[in-house]
């Protein structure tokens, strides 16, 4: 089992993308393992090239933070291997345009930003480039990721009917708790590290007051009764949830144990500080030595560089171009 996945440096990673992404890879890290920071993404919106610089060197600092680790899986920055924006080309040449707007987030984007640059529209072909160049058969994914690994399995199909077994059809994999980890001030939307409020998203290295003060300002609802219950009580849920995620409970096990709210925000905001402290204090260790941070860089686009070419070799050969 080969497995990919990727984040973007778009800001300080937060709970939602450790618990719903980062862990799960620390978990199923192994020699098949690929993971990078897909910096090319970032491009789609406006960033400054300081901040972004800044921001992966950040993110590739706190990957290996949270246990990435170069000597049991391959860890690298997207940009450093070229093969991922010559394959995206080939596979816009098979994608649709019809596909490509119909994508959720195409679409909220867009609203959002208003003149859209066109690496919007077509970022989720770069992300097919990303999974397919590794020839991946599971990609760790979201609730909010399943339509782009299904447009990744679409082209898959559609390049092998047309051009010759070539690919590998991937399949998803989705955690069974703290998959997706909700705002703590707007439970109905997702923790974001660009769209929530300071009060609403936990930051990986947030000050232990910090997290302490945000879980006991989270909304929850007024009946105090402890119940894991989405529909009715999201707020408290999200926070069940969260803690069954780092506790390898079920939240309606922990709602069993509780009869007030502040009781279970005290113990939770706890289990948070453990948790996350020593991801804090191995990350601001590994900022203190840049060199070391770009050493292991290299080391990750070497391991992951043969493989992708392999990969665009093939397809390249396989659409008529020559070698």
């Amino acid at each position: 089992m080969r497995i990919l996945s990727g984040i973007q440096p778009t800001g300080t990673p937060h709970l939602g993308n450790y618990l719903g992404a980062i862990r799960n890879w620390v978990a199923n890290q192994n020699d098949e393992s690929l993971y990078c920071v897909v910096d090319l993404h970032s491009l789609t919106g406006e960033i400054d090239p300081a901040t972004l610089n800044a921001n992966t060197r950040q993110l590739f600092a706190a990957l290996l933070a949270c246990g990435i680790d170069q000597e049991r899986c391959t860890l690298f920055i997207q940009s450093q291997v070229s093969w991922h924006s010559q394959l995206s080309w080939l596979l816009e040449c098979v994608a649709s345009y019809g596909e490509l707007k119909r994508m959720t987030q195409f679409k909220e984007k867009a609203e959002r930003q208003g003149a859209y640059r066109v690496g919007l529209l077509t970022y989720p072909v770069l992300m097919a480039a990303d999974i397919l160049l590794y020839q991946t058969t599971h990609v760790p994914v979201g609730d909010d990721q399943r339509q782009h690994l299904e447009l990744a399995r679409e082209i898959a199909e559609r390049f092998n009917h047309r051009y010759g077994a070539t690919f590998v059809v991937p399949q998803g994999m989705v955690p069974e708790f703290g998959a997706r980890v909700m705002d703590l001030q707007e439970p109905t939307r997702k923790m974001s590290k660009s769209i929530s409020s300071p009060q609403g998203s936990i930051d990986l290295f947030d000050t232990e007051a910090d997290i302490a003060k945000k879980i006991k300002r989270a909304v929850t609802d007024t009946d105090n009764e402890v119940r894991y219950d989405w529909e009715n009580k999201p707020g408290l849920s999200n926070l069940l949830d969260i803690f069954g995620a780092i506790t390898s409970r079920t939240p309606t096990e922990i709602a069993d144990g509780y009869q007030r709210y502040g009781d279970l925000k005290n113990d939770l905001a706890e289990a948070l500080i453990a948790t996350l402290a020593p991801i804090r204090n191995r990350y601001e260790e590994l900022l203190q030595d840049p060199a070391e941070l770009s050493r292991l860089a290299k080391v990750g686009a070497a391991k992951a560089d043969p493989i992708a070419a392999r990969t665009y070799q093939q397809a390249a050969a396989a659409m008529g171009l020559l070698s």
